[in-house]
């Protein structure tokens, strides 16, 4: 029988986004970053104004918006102009260069672009930026150039909002196991996402909601509307950099913080970091890659509760939780998010016992309804409503899930699953690594063989691989790393986590090498 989570009693429209804050708080904060203060009735009035100006330069419901944005104010106001206007937004990964830019544009054949001016040379290096049919809006942090403009124009009448099965989002994957496809969701299976988001961070009105990751990926995204429809208090994170956000977190509070276990291990490095700083969270959500013991001790030192683990996809929102409130345990992947139904399924298609390890299929009306012009992609991904994650999983006899790796991704040492996630979890806890990815190496005897490649904190003092090695084998035995190569630099992808692809490519040259 399928997991499923709590009920959720409907999807959050895209049209009242702003219908609590207005309603109850017109004059009140709604968005706040470090530079700019915006209430309810402004954050309405100018995203209305830019929909129509979007509209008046000659985009239409329906035609894809892109933007290459990092994280501001104006981005938020951007994405609801699109949903006034009933334009598809389209986000692109703020690390995206010229090549993978294009690959983007081209997929969603964009009609515009939204960028930001640090952006102009790569720009420049694109192939289809500067042929788009209505070309670049340009964005200046300055309050000037074409976007600001858009949001000054007189306020005109807007279309009714298209139907609840209309596009109304399209996100890129990361790419990790091919070229990124656009993730589809339309106007309601959106909603139904962020409405999961609200239940699974039990939001109120009351909250101060940080997502304090990029709002062009799902969860800084998700995180963003479901605390503006609740009536809460969004505090976008102008920068990312540690000590920035520090500030930012000491000078506003935030009571709910989404973030990945990267960013949060350097937020609690930085310099003068103190239990009061974190004093006002009740709930650090934390997803896209693994919490070491380290970072979940450093974490519920300051602030006095543990970390809330969860997983999901672009594909399908938040599926996962582990909301302490309701119980935890560490290193799980948490129960089924309300609004969803779960499947760990053999590759026969059968569903396995409790404890054992198989792919993990998602059904929820939240689920994307395709990839953008990618109906082969769409047809392997979705089969009889049930989406395929391509992740495999284990749920216990409590319905708690735990990662066990990426099914492209699976180290076989003879005739053993390894997770990289599990080696590297194990080589982070050593004090001195400050990043690990682990492959797989072809081995003519033991299948493969596991490298791991390393970064160490600055200062640190250096172990030796053979010291390392050891130290992970004392945690995880036999899949503990055959060898480990220390980087000066790891490979990040597009959307920021350890690049285990390009990882892999260069374990194959090195291994080609040395045969």
């Amino acid at each position: 029988m399928p997991t499923s989570g709590p009920l959720l009693e409907k999807p959050i429209r895209l049209a009242a986004i702003l219908d609590t804050g207005l309603k109850r708080m017109a004059d009140r904060e709604a968005l706040v970053s470090a530079t700019r203060r915006v209430t309810w009735r402004t954050l309405d009035e100018t995203s209305g104004r830019l929909a129509a100006s979007y509209l008046a330069m000659g985009l239409k419901p329906g035609d894809r918006l892109a933007s290459l944005m990092p994280n501001r104010v104006d981005l938020v106001i951007h994405y609801l102009a699109c949903f006034k206007a009933g334009l598809i937004a389209t986000p692109l990964n703020y690390r995206y260069m010229a090549a993978e830019i294009d690959h983007a544009l081209g997929v969603c054949e964009a009609a515009a672009l939204l960028a930001h001016e640090e952006r102009a040379q790569d720009l420049a290096n694109s192939r289809l930026a500067g042929s788009l049919p209505l070309g670049i809006i340009d964005f200046s942090d300055g309050a000037k150039g074409t976007f600001a403009d858009l949001t000054k124009a007189a306020p005109a009448p807007l279309p009714d909002p298209p139907d609840e099965a209309a596009p109304a989002l399209i996100f890129f994957t990361s790419g990790s196991t091919g070229k990124p496809k656009g993730v589809t969701m339309s106007r309601e299976s959106l909603g139904w996402q962020m409405a999961g988001v609200q239940k699974s961070y039990d939001m109120s009105s009351d909250d101060r909601v940080l997502p304090a990751c990029s709002i062009s990926h799902a969860a800084g995204f998700l995180a963003t509307f479901a605390g503006l429809h609740k009536g809460a208090r969004v505090l976008e994170a102008r920068s990312l950099s540690p000590g920035d956000e520090l500030s930012f977190v000491r000078a506003e509070r935030p009571t709910i913080i989404a973030i990945m276990p990267a960013a949060l291990f350097s937020l609690l490095r930085a310099p003068g970091a103190t239990k009061a700083d974190f004093a006002s969270l009740r709930i650090c959500g934390c997803g896209g890659d693994k919490v070491s013991p380290e970072l979940d001790r450093k974490f519920t030192e300051l602030a006095g509760f543990p970390i809330s683990e969860g997983y999901g996809m672009s594909e399908t929102g938040l599926t996962h939780f582990n909301n302490p409130a309701r119980g935890r345990k560490f290193n799980s992947l948490g129960q089924v998010s309300a609004g969803y139904s779960a499947e760990v399924r053999d590759d026969d298609g059968r569903e396995v016992a409790a404890g054992e390890e198989g792919r993990l299929w998602m059904k929820s009306p939240a689920n994307m309804i395709y990839y953008w012009n990618r109906p082969d992609a769409t047809a392997e991904t979705i089969q009889d409503g049930w989406l395929d994650t391509g992740d495999v999983m284990r749920c216990d006899a409590d319905g708690f899930f735990w990662f066990c790796g990426r099914k492209k991704q699976i180290i076989v040492h003879d005739g053993s699953n390894i997770s990289p996630q599990e080696v590297e979890g194990a080589l982070m806890e050593h004090p001195a690594v400050d990043a690990a990815g682990a492959v797989g190496i072809h081995d003519l005897i033991h299948g493969e063989d596991v490298r791991a490649y390393v970064t160490l904190i600055e200062g640190a003092k250096a172990p030796r691989e053979a010291e390392l090695i050891a130290f992970a084998r004392e945690r995880i035995g036999y899949k503990a790393p055959e060898e480990i190569v220390f980087l000066n630099e790891m490979p990040l992808n597009a959307t920021g986590k350890i690049d285990r692809v390009a990882l892999k490519k260069r374990a194959a040259e090195d291994h080609a090498e040395i045969g």
